[in-house]
């Protein structure tokens, strides 16, 4: 199991945690083509079925995306005739206990954070909550999500589709 602190040397926690936050607020404002800029061009964003699956690409998922999935995704969000979000959610993301590892060597940032994100859609309140890592590419000044996986804590239970972005 890899070690998570709150300060490795050489990082600017700080900087991932308003990276992370410029990523929920982009979300939250529905601003979805400048979210998926944040993206490397290999990317992953993951939400598994079950607790503890060790893998997104040979077995069933509630969501596993590369790149051209997530630009699908993005464009259905972007029509006003989507279904799922006519009318549209409007969401809150809260993120926080951010723990953070330099995987060293590999150019990486592996930030491991809780995530609450609450949905209002048709006069109803549904509030999705878990663990996420973010794999982050360094990238100039910031960064870009090479990998993001969303460990919902109630990944096996009823969530009538989730046609929003965690």
């Amino acid at each position: 199991m890899t070690e998570y602190r709150q300060d490795p040397a050489g990082i600017n926690i700080r900087k991932i945690e308003l990276f992370l936050i410029h990523e929920a607020d982009l979300l939250d404002r529905r601003q979805y083509d400048e979210w998926l800029s944040l993206f490397a061009d290999d990317c992953r964003y993951w939400i598994p079925l079950e607790e503890n699956q060790k893998d997104g690409k040979n077995t069933i998922s509630l969501v596993y995306d590369d790149r051209k999935l997530l630009e699908t995704r993005v464009r259905r969000l972007g029509k006003d005739s989507m279904h799922a979000q006519a009318p549209h959610s409007r969401t809150l993301h809260v993120i926080g206990n951010l723990a953070v590892t330099d995987d060293a060597g590999t150019g990486l940032v592996t930030v491991r954070s809780n995530q609450i994100v609450t949905e209002y859609r048709l006069n109803a309140i549904r509030i999705l909550a878990g663990q996420v890592t973010h794999r982050l590419q360094r990238s100039g000044d910031s960064f870009r999500i090479a990998y993001k996986q969303i460990n919902l804590i109630d990944s096996e239970g009823e969530h009538r589709g989730i046609p929003i972005i965690l």
